[in-house]
């Protein structure tokens, strides 16, 4: 279910199951992945010269604000092992585990106050002409 006006502020439940509030129920910052899919097979040379001076860009902002923590783009699903366990036993396959249309291109991890703020970082990525931004809460393990 889609909310594109209304905020993406985490109920109180919701919120603590991620993490979003410490014990005491105030606001924390949060860390976020904001994974990036598209298109791999967008070849035009100029359009991804655009789409690279665009991420050089967001990376220096994301910098100046100081919420980076990091971030890297992914070489093609061609260049991908998956280890795939079934029943206990495991086996090797070549490229992603499955079949899309998008594939994972990349990410950043960003540190923001509240899944708001995260979404406005991940409505600045750019991207092809269709592309997706996923953005999920990072779950620590403490």
């Amino acid at each position: 279910m889609s909310n594109p006006v209304g905020q993406a502020r985490l109920s109180d439940d919701a919120a603590s199951r991620v993490d979003q509030t410490d014990e005491t129920g105030k606001d924390h910052i949060m860390q976020y992945l904001l994974l990036i899919y598209g298109d791999e097979s967008l070849s035009d040379p100029q359009a991804l010269q655009e789409i690279t001076a665009a991420h050089m860009r967001l990376g220096a902002e994301l910098q100046e604000a100081g919420v980076i923590v990091g971030g890297n783009r992914l070489k093609p699903t061609d260049t991908a092992t998956t280890v795939r366990t079934v029943a206990g036993s495991q086996s090797l396959h070549d490229g992603p585990y499955a079949e899309t249309r998008e594939q994972l291109g990349g990410y950043y991890l960003v540190e923001a106050p509240d899944l708001d703020a995260a979404i406005g970082w991940a409505k600045k990525i750019p991207g092809g002409p269709n592309y997706a931004i996923e953005v999920r809460p990072i779950w620590p393990l403490q």
